[in-house]
């Protein structure tokens, strides 16, 4: 069979209001982990505010979901949800008001489906970084979310969680269960502010909103972790050493980062910091590593030597009733963007997606515990999850490098005056 005989998932069935016989569910599920960590949710402009409006979350863990749950409580709402949500459960997560999306994908259907909602009154919940934070720090925004707004004509009202990375990192997933974790509900855009305000004045009022740090926040709010394994998969995250430069060799256990090239280490601290054991704390804050990595892609892209090229394995989530494997394939990410090509039951399949029309893109660390890394890439038809099998790669450089080939593309180049 050809990939381009699956079924799909129907992207065009319109969104449905919140049952109000799951309301109580989603309730019961989100008041005990809001208690447990015992969040503080404050409320900034938000008197005599009330649907529609469009709820703008930061993206840290799973508790978000529950956060904002209680945060609009006891309002319904419909909840934009990347594809892999819906896997088996489709018929809950519809009913529940959760609207499927393909990660970073320009969807025409999803604002449709968001003015729907807007109609019917409800809350539009929508997480613009489409990704969990990869270090506790603001993912960048799409450019078209201020145009998102000014076509719905309903206020924006903004929910920065603060505690939920460093209780659940990316990188670790375990529940460290930290308390006095913090959001802040802020009525941001009046509806009347958005009729005058232009998209780019909107975007500059949502990104400057949109500015946290995790770490930074918990040494601020001093709060202790002490659980045993807290630096244990920084490696994913941290994949470069700041000491002899080299890429691909750090490992991570305990409380210890290590380099297994030049054999320097590092510890985590109770309070989220790292110092070296020997010699010079290069980054004491593991923000500041990562967007010291990102500079070094960044040199290798504005220098065109940017490549990475792996066989793969493929699997496509063409709709909501699982994975199907694809088999093996070969991905190549380098100037021009992703190209991914392969085989299918003897049938080749190609997929291209320019570095100008991809601003981002999503990774998993060892996706479910046991498939390993990989790169998502979608469509509007599919979503691929992407194993690299080589020995030797990191899932986040190439998400580094998605972002800043995507600066680098968008450059117009000035014109240049014909010769005389």
């Amino acid at each position: 069979m050809e990939i381009s005989k699956f079924k799909r998932f129907d992207m065009l069935k319109k969104p449905i209001r919140q049952r109000h016989f799951l309301r109580p569910l989603t309730w019961l599920l989100s008041f005990p982990a809001v208690l447990a960590h015992r969040v503080k949710i404050t409320k900034i402009g938000m008197q005599g505010v009330k649907p529609p409006y469009l709820l703008l979350c930061n993206h840290n863990s799973f508790i978000d979901f529950k956060v904002a749950t209680i945060a609009i409580f006891p309002h319904r709402a419909n909840y934009l949800v990347a594809i892999d949500g819906f896997i088996k459960r489709e018929w809950l997560l519809r009913n529940v008001g959760g609207i499927c999306k393909r990660k970073f994908t320009n969807d025409t259907v999803m604002v449709r489906h968001m003015k729907k909602v807007a109609q019917n009154g409800d809350v539009i919940v929508l997480y613009p970084e489409a990704r969990y934070s990869l270090c506790g720090t603001n993912a960048i925004l799409p450019e078209s979310l201020g145009k998102v707004v000014k076509l719905l004509k309903i206020p924006v009202v903004t929910l920065i969680m603060h505690g939920h990375h460093v209780n659940a990192p990316f990188w670790n997933m375990k529940n460290r269960k930290v308390k006095n974790t913090q959001a802040v509900l802020t009525h941001l855009i009046t509806k009347e502010e958005i009729a005058i305000l232009d998209y780019k004045e909107i975007n500059e009022k949502i990104n400057t909103a949109f500015q946290y740090d995790d770490f930074a926040w918990q040494k601020e709010q001093n709060i202790r972790i002490d659980y045993p394994d807290r630096a244990k998969g920084l490696h994913k995250l941290l994949y470069q050493c700041p000491s002899c430069r080299t890429e691909y060799h750090m490992m991570s256990e305990g409380v210890r980062l290590w380099c297994n090239s030049c054999k320097k280490e590092w510890e985590m601290s109770e309070y989220g910091e790292l110092s070296a054991v020997d010699g010079e704390t290069e980054f004491s804050h593991i923000p500041d590593w990562y967007e010291w990595e990102r500079e070094q892609v960044r040199q290798e892209v504005n220098s065109g030597v940017y490549r990475f090229e792996s066989e793969v394995t493929v699997k496509s989530l063409p709709n909501a009733k699982g994975f199907i494997d694809l088999g093996k394939g070969k991905l190549i990410h380098d100037m021009k963007g992703f190209l991914l090509e392969g085989e299918y039951e003897g049938s080749p399949y190609s997929v291209k997606i320019s570095a100008k029309s991809l601003y981002s893109c999503h990774i998993e660390y060892n996706y479910l515990g046991k498939y390993g890394d990989c790169v998502d890439l979608n469509t509007l038809t599919d979503t691929y999850y992407i194993y690299p099998q080589c020995e030797h790669f990191s899932v986040t450089k190439i998400a580094l490098a998605t972002e800043e080939l995507y600066k680098v593309a968008r450059i117009v180049p000035a014109a240049v005056s014909p010769a005389h």
